[in-house]
């Protein structure tokens, strides 16, 4: 039995290692109390029978599944602010993952909202701007005004980053973009980004790179956000199991009394 339970621990924890958030943490330290108290009751014959395993580990299991799963706190943000650009600027349309996830192995999808399908296209099929899927550019419905001039940051992938460069603007690509993640798991998967493209007189306004902003501010605030949440649950139940193991210890020593004070027949 109690290699089993260790096989199952070890498990548990192998997996929520994998990822860096608030939920893993708290699961992980309800595994490590569900671990102690069992070991606890199971000590006492007495107290076994008085407050079994089985009780034990109903209750930290609840505590378990009421944490949010990790899986679905990711969001896909985009630019708040529209991008304005001069013809033939080569600018960069902001878009990342929060908190940081590793999206090399999804399917990101650029495309113009605003675009209706070919009517001569019997499929209807929608085309992009730029489709990346199986880790590659996914050429075969792209939007031929895009041809060999979007590109993805390959080494941003791997942070989340999954905001395009487009370069040679013209009059033509300005408009409404949106950044589609279809298999993230959470409930932002798209975010819209306007560009504008104006003619001006004077010098152009160069496009801020949106590097440090994807890469510090996500990873800043999830870190937080997991450093905290982690430690209040942490703390929870860690006075769970100081409480539970006083009140086995006390209605132990009280039983032993009660016995004692019962006149020998």
């Amino acid at each position: 039995m109690d290699r089993q339970f260790f096989g199952n621990l070890m498990t548990h924890i192998h997996v929520m290692s994998r990822h860096r958030s608030s939920a893993a943490a708290a699961a992980l330290s309800s595994v490590f109390s569900l671990c102690l108290l069992n070991r606890l009751v199971s000590m006492d014959p007495e107290l076994n029978r008085s407050f079994s395993p089985s009780s034990v580990t109903l209750i930290v299991l609840l505590l378990i599944f009421s944490c949010p799963p990790a899986e679905g706190s990711f969001k896909v943000i985009g630019s708040p602010e529209p991008i304005v650009a001069a013809p033939g600027d080569d600018i960069i349309l902001p878009c990342h993952v929060e908190p940081q996830i590793d999206v090399t192995g999804l399917t990101v999808e650029w495309s113009k909202p605003d675009l209706q399908p070919d009517p001569n296209d019997r499929l209807r099929r929608v085309e992009y701007v730029h489709l990346y899927r199986d880790a590659r550019e996914d050429l075969d419905m792209k939007i031929a005004e895009y041809v060999q001039r979007t590109e993805l940051f390959a080494d941003g992938l791997t942070r989340g980053n999954i905001s395009l460069k487009i370069t040679n603007v013209t009059f033509e690509d300005q408009g409404r973009y949106k950044c589609f993640i279809p298999k993230l798991k959470g409930h932002l998967k798209s975010s819209i980004i306007h560009l504008s493209v104006e003619s001006v007189t004077e010098t152009p306004l160069q496009t801020p790179a949106p590097k440090e902003e994807t890469d510090v501010s996500g990873d800043d605030l999830s870190m937080r956000y997991g450093l905290i949440t982690g430690l209040c649950v942490g703390g929870f139940l860690m006075i769970l199991l100081v409480v539970g193991a006083i009140y086995l210890y006390w209605r132990h020593k009280r039983q032993k009394q009660e016995n004692n004070k019962q006149p020998v027949i």
